[in-house]
């Protein structure tokens, strides 16, 4: 230990190092419940590309592990802390570096933060589409370490489909560039889309090439109240198969509609088994919304109402983005999975998911980005209660276990990181996890990044 700190010391200013345990043990791990964190030996806090460089050049020499962290937002441990790691917090590195309207390109580092890079790029006319609902806290570095989605992607796509270049200190300390800053380019392999979702695993990005667009119209939001969750779904079915490209397409379950009225005051109408929230960024959003609304009552909407206005809409939003934060005031723990199933099984996804919750005699409330088939069950439980807690996370395998027999995928943006690294094998197989931890040990022979994550 305190060879590490004299190794770390030659190269970092006082201030980038944090050995107090009560102050490391706040950085020992991310949002998810029943994943096991380690306690690290140190946090450091750089600022510079060299700095992270160090770091790495040290951790290697000494063979400690590293565990690249963000604003540990994330959901499935893969910030989590090992036992005597150098824990590499980014948030310090936080500028944004160049917006191009000509190229519409930004140039950032790992910590900006997503809800700031939006809001600056917007000042240029332009348009940053990834949105995770943590966009307010979660930075650019952890959206890309996980391929954070949001609520846009069913028209935009996820982070993986803006990140065009980037600079990654690898696990050695050398500083690999890949990508680029055109609009196109095809020189040797994709690189950049190996690091984008590898959370940390292969290198430390510490900068971003983030493609554009030009700024949509201001959305507007229509509100569906369906009598169950299979008509909402099959509304979502009727919306894609007709060629429609809203700019959102969100579904809240009963129980996550009367969790966001207890926490907010709302004033969604709890009477709903499903509401449905679907929006448009196109020059006429109000007449797009008609012809949605007509698909949603021929669905079996018992109500549809769209919204006047951009500030009605955005309160819809609001109402969806503390979706997750309402659930989590049901019991006193929550574990929030992220299934993915094409867009046909939603409704199967969802009824099988209710069987579960009575299955297993828990409250488990359900939002979706239905758009794109990505599902969020939210386990409630109590976490004092061993077997409500045992139940809880039998419950959320069998979750899992639905979205594969359906076809789906174990996670559409949250990433695998501890939590779900036994159902990364089975979706993967034994051949795609044995070629996966090739390239694992390509970039990172000695181990040391984000150890005991993914496989």
């Amino acid at each position: 230990m305190s060879d590490l700190l004299e190794r770390l010391r030659t190269g970092l200013p006082a201030e980038a190092l944090i050995t107090d345990p009560d102050v490391t043990a706040s950085y020992a791990h991310d949002m998810a419940s029943f994943c096991e964190a380690g306690t690290p030996a140190v946090v450091v806090l750089p600022r510079t590309v060299e700095q992270v460089q160090h770091v790495m050049r040290t951790a290697t020499e000494l063979r400690v592990p590293v565990v690249p962290q963000g604003a540990r937002t994330g959901l499935s441990g893969g910030a989590n802390a090992s036992d005597g790691c150098i824990v590499l917090s980014l948030v310090k590195m936080d500028r944004i570096l160049e917006i191009s309207p000509v190229d519409r390109i930004a140039v950032v580092e790992p910590g900006v933060i997503n809800a700031v890079l939006s809001r600056a790029v917007n000042e240029h006319g332009l348009y940053y589409p990834p949105d995770p609902s943590s966009w307010e806290t979660c930075t650019i570095g952890g959206n890309i370490g996980t391929a954070s989605g949001g609520l846009c992607c069913v028209k935009y796509g996820v982070t993986a489909e803006y990140v065009l270049g980037l600079d990654v200190v690898l696990a050695d300390g050398r500083l690999l560039t890949t990508g680029r800053r055109t609009a196109k380019g095809v020189a040797g392999y994709d690189l950049t889309r190996l690091f984008v979702g590898s959370e940390g695993s292969l290198g430390i990005v510490v900068k971003a090439v983030l493609a554009l667009r030009p700024q949509p119209p201001q959305q507007l939001v229509l509100a569906a109240e369906f009598p169950s969750a299979a008509a909402a779904c099959d509304a979502v079915c009727r919306i894609m198969e007709r060629g429609h490209t809203p700019s959102l397409l969100e579904l809240m379950d009963r129980t996550t509609v009367r969790a966001v009225n207890q926490l907010a005051s709302m004033g969604l109408p709890e009477t709903t088994e499903a509401l449905l929230l679907c929006a448009f960024d196109t020059p006429d959003p109000a007449a797009d919304l008609a012809a949605v609304g007509a698909l949603c009552t021929a669905a079996g909407a018992t109500e549809v109402v769209p919204a006047d206005n951009p500030a009605e809409s955005e309160l819809l939003l609001q109402a969806r983005r503390m979706s997750l934060t309402a659930l989590e005031t049901v019991k006193s723990a929550t574990m929030i999975d992220d299934v993915c199933v094409p867009r046909s099984q939603l409704g199967a996804m969802l009824e099988g998911t209710a069987a579960i919750a009575e299955r297993y005699d828990l409250t488990i409330g359900v939002c979706s980005h239905a758009g794109d088939g990505n599902t969020h069950p939210v386990v409630c439980f109590d976490h004092t209660d061993p077997d409500e807690s045992r139940r809880a996370r039998e419950s959320f395998d069998a979750i899992m276990a639905l979205g594969l027999e359906l076809g789906g995928t174990i996670t559409g943006e949250h990433g695998v990181g501890v939590l779900k690294k036994e159902w990364l094998a089975r979706e993967l197989g034994e051949t795609g996890v044995e070629l996966q931890r090739g390239i694992k040990a390509a970039f990172d022979p000695l181990g040391l990044l984000n150890p005991g994550k993914l496989f």
